[in-house]
């Protein structure tokens, strides 16, 4: 990771984006060659649009990149974490934010207004863009109709980055208010690693007896870590 004090002129080119030669600017690029011909840092250069005295804008883009390891890693920052980069200020990290989310949207937005989930790889499709950049694990519960339509989600809790605290009762409780058919239990693991642990599958149990009592199954409990997944279901880590 690039430190802070390692920002100066000398390790750039800093040249000013006007000085470049035509066919190097960003937003000249884009309009001759397409997007997908920007890299990361000219994408990003576009979005911020200047840069400071000492780094032009792609470089301060490339510092971004540096910095927090990767377009991946990036994008599971919020706008007040980005402000560690010279040139970033409030607006821009705000802007780059919502540039994230709206990405993560637009994942979502191709499945359509009826999502029907009939197996882990449907449910990762929707809920995968809304758990696996998180920096904090995060505690899920969506319904379904007897369809197997999803009617709603909840966020049932959030923690730190190692684990977040779920009372099965109020996991219950939403599943009543939301009159769910049955309902899928999803968390995340900032770490990466998506298998589960003992406390995973235990709370699991739990909440699956609580639901069979008042008649609401739980279909699934999928992890998500990144872009891999796992269900405990296809897993037999719970009845």
């Amino acid at each position: 990771m690039l430190e802070l004090e390692s920002f100066s002129p000398n390790n750039f080119l800093n040249r000013s984006v006007k000085e470049m030669l035509p066919g190097e600017q960003p937003r000249e690029k884009l309009m001759k060659h397409g997007a997908g011909s920007l890299s990361d840092a000219e994408l990003l250069a576009i979005l911020l649009r200047t840069g400071t005295q000492k780094l032009n804008v792609i470089e301060t883009s490339r510092a971004l990149l540096t910095h927090f390891g990767g377009l991946h890693s990036l994008i599971r920052r919020e706008w007040g974490e980005l402000r560690v980069i010279p040139g970033i200020a409030r607006v821009k990290a705000i802007t780059l934010e919502a540039a994230f989310e709206l990405a993560r949207r637009i994942q979502v937005a191709e499945l359509g207004d009826e999502i029907q989930i009939t197996s882990p790889e449907d449910a990762v499709s929707f809920f995968g863009p809304k758990l696996r950049h998180l920096n904090k694990e995060v505690f899920i519960v969506a319904f379904l109709n007897n369809k197997k339509v999803l009617s709603g989600f909840h966020q049932i809790s959030s923690g730190g980055s190692n684990a977040t605290i779920v009372e099965p009762a109020e996991v219950i409780r939403q599943a009543i208010i939301n009159q769910a058919n049955s309902i899928l239990l999803f968390h995340n693991h900032p770490s990466g690693n998506a298998r589960a642990s003992q406390a995973d599958i235990q709370l699991t149990k739990r909440i699956s007896e609580s639901g069979k009592l008042l008649g609401i199954p739980v279909d699934d409990h999928i992890i998500i870590a990144g872009y891999e997944f796992v269900s405990l279901r296809s897993e037999n880590l719970f009845q």
